[in-house]
């Protein structure tokens, strides 16, 4: 995957003398930002995308087998590659008169091997439009719409199956079994390697906007590990957003999701402390919003309505955050207006997500008890319900029940930073409680 900003400088590892922790620390570090190219890469090799994903996870074997002995490579990128490369000149010289295909392609893989034997030294640069052509590859029609985003997020983009699933708010074990018959479709099924055209394109873009705007969310607010943001990630599905918006330029959608992306990738840098602690939206130093990234999202959004789309599911939203990004203060945030647009996005629709988030809208136009009256009409089991619940709670003076409220929401939370934050909210209703 091409990064913009890595959270681990790569170039800069050599062979140390390291813990067997830190060996294990870097492996997934260095796994996590590989992945996507190790499979864009060999998929656009073989034309099979499945296998692509096998040989690439046993390249990551490899180094998990190797690496403690001999250290880290100078170019990490570049060792799971050629170890992937050469894993996949042994299957198909395997399977060689099984389809000629695949005779064709190792004399090609050799002939280019010889030609440029530096090839996979470039591994660690970026991969142009590859990964996007990747994602088209995963949606296409023949699977259904449901498992097509799945697929792509976790063979193609990196995201664990857990992390899908919050996404989707479904349970791991659904999302597994998904993924596991869309791969075996892709196999059976042969799907040319492409970036499609014309309608062919239409049928599989709502698909591919949707896996960008997933990953643009991953990013954005991790639902694992340490940290609350994923910069890589946000920085990866704003360059597709911007590819998809040339691919296809009359497509509203395409442009309200790069305006969403563009406006709230804006407040990067106001939204964690020194510490990388999270600060909330209305807490946020509106200072250090980056104006020529609103300025972008606004342009955006404005050619999206101009093509027609002011209705439409990234379009609402991109216009929601324009009203946060006008506001030059957070006491001159139109809240009315965000609710109306939240009640737009309810017809266009229907999620547990939109709705929780229209319920804090009313909640900031016309009061907490309006606001908790939605809320607990919803009844997914997932943080953020428990969360909003226990915040409105906090501002009716409920605080034993918000305390309650926030507790449950932590122990919800996958991401370590937001668990200690919901940890802290439930002392301090706790102690208001006293």
């Amino acid at each position: 995957m091409r990064i913009a900003v890595r959270e681990t400088t790569l170039r800069q590892m050599r062979p140390v003398a390291v813990t067997a922790a830190d060996i294990d620390r870097t492996i997934v570090a260095v796994w996590r930002i590989e992945q996507p190219r190790l499979i864009t890469s060999l998929a656009r090799m073989l034309r099979d995308v499945p296998l692509a994903e096998e040989l690439t996870q046993e390249a990551l074997l490899a180094a998990i087998e190797h690496w403690p002995a001999t250290g880290i490579p100078e170019k990490p990128g570049a060792w799971l590659m050629a170890t992937a490369k050469r894993r996949a000149l042994d299957h198909l010289r395997r399977h060689r008169m099984v389809a000629r295909k695949h005779e064709m392609i190792a004399r090609d893989l050799e002939q280019e091997q010889q030609a440029m034997p530096d090839l996979d030294a470039g591994l660690d640069d970026d991969i142009g439009d590859e990964l996007l052509r990747l994602i088209f590859t995963a949606c296409h029609p023949l699977l259904s719409r449901e498992v097509r985003a799945a697929l792509a997020l976790r063979m193609i983009c990196g995201l664990t199956t857990g992390e899908i699933a919050r996404a989707f708010l479904q349970p791991e074990a659904t999302i597994g079994q998904r993924i596991v018959r869309a791969k075996r479709t892709l196999s059976e099924s042969g799907l040319a390697y492409e970036t499609p055209r014309g309608e062919e394109l239409s049928k599989r873009l709502a698909s591919v906007l949707e896996v960008v705007y997933l990953i643009f969310n991953e990013g954005y607010t991790a639902s694992r590990g340490e940290d609350w943001l994923r910069p890589q990630l946000c920085h990866e599905a704003l360059r597709m957003g911007r590819v998809l918006t040339s691919i296809a330029p009359h497509e509203p959608e395409a442009h309200g999701l790069l305006a969403l992306m563009e406006l709230n990738a804006s407040r990067a840098a106001a939204r964690t402390d020194a510490a990388g602690e999270p600060i909330l939206l209305l807490e946020q130093n509106r200072g250090l919003w980056d104006q020529l990234q609103i300025r972008r999202g606004m342009q955006a959004l404005g050619r999206a309505c101009e093509l027609g789309g002011a209705n439409g599911f990234y379009v609402l939203q991109a216009a929601i955050v324009a009203c946060h990004a006008q506001a030059e203060i957070a006491d001159d945030t139109d809240w009315q207006r965000i609710s109306g647009l939240y009640e737009r996005l309810t017809v266009v629709a229907r999620s547990p997500v939109i709705e929780l988030n229209r319920a804090v809208a009313v909640g900031m136009a016309e009061g907490p008890e309006a606001a908790l009256a939605i809320v607990d009409r919803l009844t997914q089991n997932y943080h953020l319900l428990p969360s909003v619940r226990g915040d409105l709670l906090h501002k009716l003076g409920r605080y034993a029940e918000a305390r309650a409220a926030f507790e449950a929401a932590a122990a919800l939370a996958g991401n370590q930073r937001e668990r200690d934050f919901l940890k802290r909210r439930a002392a301090e209703a706790a102690a208001l409680s006293l």
